[in-house]
């Protein structure tokens, strides 16, 4: 963890938990000895613990009772039953943080029954690779420090920005779902250059290369997406004839309809609090 002497919990350690360990180690603030987790596998638990160094358990319980921090991994199916089995070792000042999306914090309060701080994120899938997108928001009985310190976790995971818990169910349907619509329209571009003449290899490099190298000029330059499509856009060119035929096909109104269905899903996973 960023801050010394905090023992971090990982209740359910499967990939996100697993990328957060790792953001931790690359970055430097990983303390193995300080660091405990739960998987539904002994096999699972044996892994992280040979990888690691951390302390791992069957039993999610071990895991609450001991954590200064603790992360909520777990399925969306299974994070209520989770929350209720452990709420009755989770100390007062424990600081929990939630990966399940649609969890709301004043679900995460009432399956604890007590009032704590309460940190609600949603990372994506590209976490793995340490590129994440995370959004956090948390309740008032978070401290700056705490929350600083949690944004601090998560950076090592890629890039952060804090918002309002309102607004959680937005980020879930555009960066959360986002890299679904994003592998989309790589393997369409793939099969475009495919059907244009190219390998299905050469294909799949350079449409996921693109994708990677034009985020990361935006990213990088601070410009505007629609500045930086001016620039590739020449008068009468390949580029404008091709964007042509995307805003005739709708893509911008589709990729907002899928936001918006998106969002609207992650509010109904949460109507059960």
């Amino acid at each position: 963890m960023p801050t010394t002497n905090v023992t971090l919990g990982i209740l359910g350690c499967g990939n996100m938990g697993e990328a957060v360990l790792r953001g931790l180690a690359r970055a430097g603030s990983l303390q193995p000895e300080r660091v405990i987790a739960s998987a539904k596998h002994q096999r699972r638990i044996d892994d992280l613990a040979a990888r690691f160094g951390i302390r791992t358990t069957l039993d999610n319980r071990q895991v609450a009772c001991q954590s200064d921090v603790l992360v909520l991994a777990v399925k969306p199916q299974i994070a209520r039953a989770v929350l209720a089995e452990v709420a009755e070792t989770v100390r007062d000042t424990t600081v929990v943080v939630s990966i399940v999306a649609g969890l709301t914090i004043q679900a995460i309060q009432k399956r604890l029954g007590k009032e704590l701080p309460v940190v609600r994120t949603m990372p994506n899938t590209p976490a793995l690779v340490l590129e994440a997108a995370t959004a956090i928001a948390s309740n008032g009985n978070v401290t700056e420090a705490q929350l600083e310190m949690v944004r601090q976790m998560f950076t090592a995971l890629g890039r952060v920005v804090i918002v309002e818990e309102a607004q959680m169910n937005a980020v879930t349907g555009l960066s959360g779902s986002g890299p679904a619509y994003v592998f989309l329209t790589i393997d369409a571009l793939a099969d475009a250059g495919v059907r244009v003449g190219l390998s299905r290899e050469e294909a799949l490099l350079l449409a996921a290369q693109t994708v990677l190298g034009s985020a990361k000029l935006m990213l990088e330059t601070g410009e505007h997406p629609g500045r930086l499509k001016d620039m590739v856009t020449s008068p009468g060119g390949t580029a404008i004839a091709g964007v042509a035929t995307l805003e005739a096909g709708g893509l911008r109104t589709t990729l907002i309809r899928a936001v918006e269905a998106a969002t609207q899903r992650c509010a109904e996973l949460g109507t059960d609090d």
